[in-house]
């Protein structure tokens, strides 16, 4: 009888603690259009998968009166699961304790489980819906937020990262999603910022709402911080699913391979055809994508910031392959300091978790101007530099039109150590374009013609017989720095053969404790 009673009180335990802060807070978070943890939890994994940890444990505090307020689990749900039946590591804040806020034992939680997803080699995914640090604990909460942020420092390259954004995330909250490797944000009740609208105001005199200060449009559009803007949480969590289906547990296993129906030899006629005569018209390098890609699936990050390139996941024959690609439909796919910083966190991704990388290039050059060299552009482009010249994993580049200048040598060049560099039949691979190439080339000729009818028609033969040499891949490929010229309706069949050739590819970068890229 006593053995049914001690069972029948870990069954009421249960129960409690899957109440969080009680019936009361969970219907004022659903108000807000928001999920409990455990409903986020629940709707993520595989049903009936999750195990939950550390149900029971409770705070230390005795500070302002909170040891008389204690709820099971302090703020915040741990565990592991399956995603398609592949392992995963989450946590979930609950924002009916205490309005999710961090303590010393809810960092210990969040620890655990962090510590427990390196173990055993399986993706961490953290949603994060808190209030901040808990005030009435002082340093300790801080020192819990430092213990959260070292281990993803220590897991980043290691494991898969990524954070949901849920609800609010300010102050040094905001530190843990930014190391991982990527964050995303709801369009609604979702945001993140180091000092808050009140803050801003008192300390700048500054005027701003929360959406404009740290609201999803904003880390979607503005700055980058967040990788994925979606309208809700189911939307999210669909999300998060479709993103590890592209990425593998860790970094010692191969990127993920899934059965593949789509035929490797399937010509895409259009492709000979997306290419404007004009050199200045442009054209919408995802039909490219996929038109090349496995049954056309392609999985964008990064969609809203740095429209100028593109980068983000598809299968060639079912092998998981990161794509970075000019966009000639925004800016003229040309390289500024926002596209190239995208593109090289992109690069690095790919290469610490063997995900072979695809470069699809249409690029004028660099953004001329002040504001880009005040910006930083001589770094940030040679960030992107390091990241291509530093991966190991196989790369393939395809120049459709446009490779200029100093861009030539950034987007994956042989001489980046690319493996198998295509071009189409109508690429340009020069210094610069015809006609800047002969304002400097015959400059000197040009300032002593008078008549201008003189002068434009030596123009027009001068940049006539420039294009004739340059405008086309045969020079780069005379010197092998273009391994082949192929049909743009071939394009899958080669990449795919290019990629199934490197599938045994070595090579290891000199010893040393780590680079020091250009931050």
């Amino acid at each position: 009888m006593e053995n049914q009673q001690k069972v029948k009180n870990l069954i009421d335990l249960r129960v409690q603690a899957k109440l969080g802060g009680g019936e009361k807070r969970i219907a004022s978070q659903h108000a807000k259009g928001k999920f409990t943890a455990r409903e986020r939890i629940q709707r993520l994994l595989d049903e009936g998968s999750f195990e939950e940890l550390d149900m029971f444990v409770t705070h230390r505090c005795y500070n302002f009166g909170l040891e008389n307020e204690k709820y099971l689990g302090d703020g915040v749900v741990i565990g592991h699961g399956t995603i398609d039946g592949r392992s995963v590591y989450v946590f979930a804040q609950d924002f009916t304790i205490f309005g999710g806020s961090l303590s010393e034992t809810m960092a210990l939680k969040i620890c655990k489980v962090m510590d427990m997803a390196m173990k055993m080699g399986a993706p961490i995914i953290g949603i994060n819906d808190s209030g901040g640090a808990r005030i009435q604990e002082g340093v300790t909460a801080l020192a819990g937020y430092a213990e959260i942020f070292e281990r993803n420092i220590l897991a980043s390259g290691v494991i898969p990262q990524i954070s949901a954004i849920f609800g609010p995330c300010a102050g040094g909250a905001v530190y843990s999603p930014a190391l991982t490797d990527f964050v995303l944000m709801t369009e609604q009740n979702s945001y993140m910022f180091v000092t808050g609208p009140k803050v801003v105001k008192s300390v700048t005199g500054e005027e701003i709402t929360t959406d404009e200060l740290g609201g999803a449009d904003v880390h979607a559009r503005k700055s980058g911080v967040a990788h994925f803007r979606v309208a809700d949480e189911e939307t999210g969590l669909i999300k998060i699913r479709e993103l590890i289906s592209y990425l593998p547990q860790n970094n010692l296993e191969d990127a993920p391979v899934e059965e593949c129906l789509d035929p490797i030899d399937r010509m895409e006629d259009a492709l000979n055809e997306i290419v404007p005569d004009n050199p200045n018209s442009p054209y919408d390098m995802k039909v490219v994508i996929k038109g090349i890609a496995d049954n056309g699936d392609f999985l964008e990050v990064h969609k809203d910031y740095a429209r100028n390139i593109i980068v983000g996941f598809a299968r060639f024959n079912g092998v998981s392959t990161g794509i970075v690609a000019n966009q000639p439909n925004f800016l003229a796919g040309i390289l500024d300091c926002d596209s190239s910083r995208k593109a090289a966190r992109f690069v690095r991704f790919c290469d610490a978790f063997n995900i072979p990388i695809l470069t699809l290039v249409d690029v004028p050059g660099f953004l001329p101007g002040s504001a880009q060299e005040y910006g930083g552009i001589i770094i940030h482009g040679a960030k992107l530099m390091f990241a291509f010249g530093e991966a190991t994993v196989p790369k393939v580049t395809v120049t459709l039109r446009k490779s200029y200048g100093g861009a030539h040598d950034v987007m994956s060049s042989k001489q980046l150590r690319g493996d198998f560099n295509y071009a189409w039949p109508t690429a340009e691979i020069a210094v610069m374009g015809a006609a800047g190439a002969i304002e400097v080339l015959e400059g000197r000729a040009l300032s002593k013609m008078t008549d201008e009818s003189t002068k434009s028609a030596y123009i027009t033969e001068k940049v006539d017989e420039y294009k004739e040499k340059f405008a086309n891949p045969y020079q780069a490929a005379s010197y092998g720095y273009i391994d082949d010229i192929i049909e743009p309706r071939n394009t899958r069949f080669r990449v795919i053969r290019a990629f199934q050739a490197l599938q045994t590819k070595k090579v290891v970068n000199p010893l040393k404790k780590h680079s020091n890229i250009p931050l």
